[in-house]
């Protein structure tokens, strides 16, 4: 992995993106929002305990306020126990760039004991649980399995609780899909390349070669992607955030590193919503609830539609297998799902009931630190 020792580097390296160049790109700096008074819960595995310093660190450099950040284990403890370099990456990016993108939204971290999968749904559990709580950002996966279903309802807003959105990334290794991005019950973002001019003008977009994408083996269908492919089972990424390690972004652990992979899209979609959920807020609407199974409903000006590239299966125009609707255009994105649509907050009849790890300067760490019980 490439470490940036110093930041007045960046034009010596590929390119490296800070949190005004994205926040500009993709116009989260139009929306007049923060996030305020919602939660953003981040699910990763294994003790970080320079979390909070490197995100300190990363605040100061990007003239950012420390955000309220509480970091627990799956069962609501103070995090403690073994530790893992990848994921600590992992969790700092995750943290900091959820943090970038919706500045004053609280941070709940919960880190699993491991990355099997039981601590890691235990995780998903006491997150949606806890009050505040308006999205679920998952940036790990692993392969389907055939009984991937009945672990769906982990991805359901408890009742009585606000909407929530759950969203995970779609996998660093191009064609094909893991779970659980590929259920129902979860928004799942694929990968792009972003260009941005020196000012951090949104200049072009293609499909990442990484992005995972394509047809689920067990999942079916869902009503609302109807109208955008008939195959009868669930398809993959809904949408798209730039994730090319070509063009990264500045993490902070213990040092500066160039960070790519839809590892990034996850959180940074988490942040979109946490920005449109204050907005509702203020005009008296309720939070979002699965955001996928309304997103095919909106505008098309909501989205960068992406027809370059390819991950396996080709960008093209309106929906694909590679960017999903596109990425965000993210003052349209709120101003749609703040106005002219305004979704309830019941689990709709639809959903059954049933890392991705960032790709780190071209490394590749799914498989290796995914660990099935």
């Amino acid at each position: 992995m490439l470490r940036v020792e110093e930041l007045e580097q960046r034009n010596l390296l590929s390119v490296v993106y800070t949190p005004a160049q994205i926040s500009k790109g993709y116009g989260f700096n139009l929306t007049g929002l923060n996030g305020v008074g919602e939660t953003i819960a981040i699910i990763d595995a294994y003790n970080t305990p320079s979390i909070s310093s490197d995100l300190h660190t990363f605040d100061q450099t990007f003239g950012l306020s420390d955000p309220t950040l509480k970091a627990v284990n799956q069962y609501g403890q103070t995090p403690s126990g073994s530790r893992n370099s990848g994921w600590a990456i992992e969790t700092a990016l995750d943290v900091e760039w959820a943090h970038a993108l919706a500045p004053a939204a609280t941070i709940l971290l919960v880190e699993a004991t491991s990355a099997n999968l039981g601590p890691l749904l235990q995780g998903v559990d006491y997150a949606r649980n806890q009050p505040g709580v308006v999205v679920v950002s998952m940036s790990w996966g692993t392969n389907e399995f055939s009984s991937e279903t009945s672990y769906d309802y982990h991805f359901t807003t408890p009742s009585g609780h606000a909407g929530i959105t759950f969203v995970a990334a779609s996998g660093d290794s191009g064609a094909g899909t893991i779970w659980p991005a590929v259920s129902p019950n979860v928004l799942a973002v694929g990968g792009t390349s972003l260009m941005l001019d020196s000012n951090g003008n949104y200049l072009s977009e293609s499909a990442w070669n990484g992005s995972g994408g394509g047809y689920s083996t067990y999942e079916s269908e869902p009503s609302w992607q109807y109208g955008v492919q008939a195959s009868g089972y669930r398809t993959i990424p809904d949408v798209a955030f730039d994730a090319d390690p070509n063009t990264g972004v500045y993490v902070y652990h213990k040092g500066w590193y160039a960070v790519g992979g839809t590892s990034f899209g996850a959180p940074a979609w988490s942040a979109i919503i946490a920005l449109a959920d204050q907005a509702r807020t203020n005009v008296g609407l309720a939070s979002l609830n699965h955001l996928q199974t309304y997103i095919y409903s909106l505008p098309s000006r909501d989205f960068h539609d992406i027809t370059t590239g390819s991950n396996g299966f080709p960008a093209t125009p309106g929906y694909d297998l590679a960017t999903g609707l596109g990425s965000p255009v993210v003052n349209y994105l709120v101003q749609d799902l703040t106005s002219s649509f305004a979704p309830t907050t019941s689990t709709p009849t639809s959903l059954p009931i049933h890392s991705t790890h960032s790709a780190i300067d071209f490394l590749f760490a799914w498989d290796k630190e995914w660990e099935n019980e």
